[in-house]
C-alpha cells in the first residue's frame, strides 16, 4: 500500500505569514508536488499480490567460506545498504536471506521486475525466531544467479525510506506488435533497450514501462524521450536513445516466387 509523504508545513513556507498570497501560493505548489507521489490512472503500478517480505537474518562476517556455509544451509548471502547517492550508500548490514524464497520471486517476476520492485525485509533474530531486529522498506539494487542453476548467488538491497531517490532499470513491455503498419508489412522488430534507467522517488517505482508500437511504420524507431512514464520520474540516459526501431522489411515467399518469374524476361530482355 502506497503511504503518502507526510503534510507538516515545508521549511520554505515557515517564514511566510499564513493565509497570505504568498504562502497560500506556495502551498499550492507544494500540494500539486506532493500529489505527484501518488500512482496516477494510466501508469502501471505494482500488483498487490506479489508483495511480499522478505525474511532475514543476521550475518556477522562474509567471506568465500562463510559464504559458501550460508548456500550450503539453504540461505544466500545479502547485504542491506543506506541509500547514498542512488547507487552505493553506508550503513551495511550483514544478512542471510533465504534461496527458496529469492528464487520464488525472481521465478514469478522475472530477473528485471525483481529488481524493480520495493519489498519490505525483515531481519530477525533467527530463522523461526518472532524477534525482529529491523523492518526496512528495500530495493534489489543486484543479484548474481548461477550460471548453470540459476539459483541465487548473493542479494545486495539498498534501504528505500519515503523522500529517497533511487536509480532504478525499469523493464519495458512492448504492446502494439500486432496492429503495427511496419510489422504487417513482413518488416522485423529490433528491441535495442530491454530496461530504461530513471531516478525515481521511493513512492514512486513503477514495474515496467509500456512502449507502443501500434504507430511504427517501416525505418522508424522510438527513443527514450518518447517513453510516457509518471511526471515524477527522471530519465538519466540521453533522451535520443534508442529504444526499438521497425527494420526494413522481409520478402515473403510470394514475393520470391514472383522475383524467379520475373528473373527470365530481364535476362532476356538484356540479350
Amino acid at each position: 500500500m502506497l503511504l503518502r509523504r507526510a503534510t507538516a508545513l515545508p521549511k520554505t513556507l515557515q517564514n511566510l505569514r499564513l493565509f497570505s498570497p504568498a504562502a497560500t501560493s506556495a502551498l499550492a505548489l507544494d500540494h500539486a508536488l506532493e500529489s505527484q507521489l501518488d500512482y496516477l490512472p494510466g501508469f502501471p503500478r505494482p500488483d498487490a499480490k506479489h508483495a511480499e517480505t522478505i525474511l532475514a537474518v543476521p550475518r556477522s562476517d562474509s567471506g568465500k567460506n562463510i559464504s559458501a556455509k550460508e548456500r550450503k544451509a539453504g540461505r544466500v548471502p545479502s547485504i542491506i545498504f543506506e541509500q547514498e547517492d542512488g547507487q552505493h550508500g553506508g550503513n551495511k548490514r550483514l544478512v542471510s536471506v533465504q534461496t527458496n524464497q529469492i528464487r520464488k520471486l525472481v521465478t514469478h517476476l522475472g530477473y528485471s521486475f525483481f529488481l524493480a520492485r520495493l519489498f519490505d525485509v525483515e531481519v530477525r533474530s533467527e530463522i523461526g525466531s518472532d524477534e525482529v531486529i529491523e523492518k526496512v522498506r528495500a530495493l534489489p539494487r543486484s543479484i548474481h544467479l548461477h550460471s548453470g542453476t540459476d539459483a541465487p548467488l548473493n542479494v545486495t538491497f539498498i534501504r528505500a525510506p519515503p523522500g529517497t531517490l533511487l536509480k532504478v532499470d525499469i523493464p519495458l513491455v512492448f504492446i502494439g506488435d500486432d496492429v503495427s503498419p511496419g510489422l504487417k508489412k513482413g518488416a522485423s522488430l529490433n528491441t535495442i533497450k530491454r530496461t530504461v534507467k530513471f531516478l525515481c522517488p521511493a513512492e514512486i517505482i513503477p514495474p515496467y514501462i509500456e512502449v507502443d508500437l501500434s504507430l511504427l511504420d517501416v525505418g522508424q524507431k522510438l527513443v527514450a524521450g518518447d517513453l510516457k512514464v509518471h511526471p515524477a520520474l527522471k530519465l538519466i540516459r540521453p533522451k535520443d536513445e534508442p529504444i526499438v526501431k521497425i527494420a526494413g522489411g522481409r520478402v515473403s515467399d510470394q514475393q520470391k516466387d514472383q522475383q524467379k518469374k520475373d528473373q527470365p524476361k530481364k535476362e532476356q530482355s538484356k540479350k
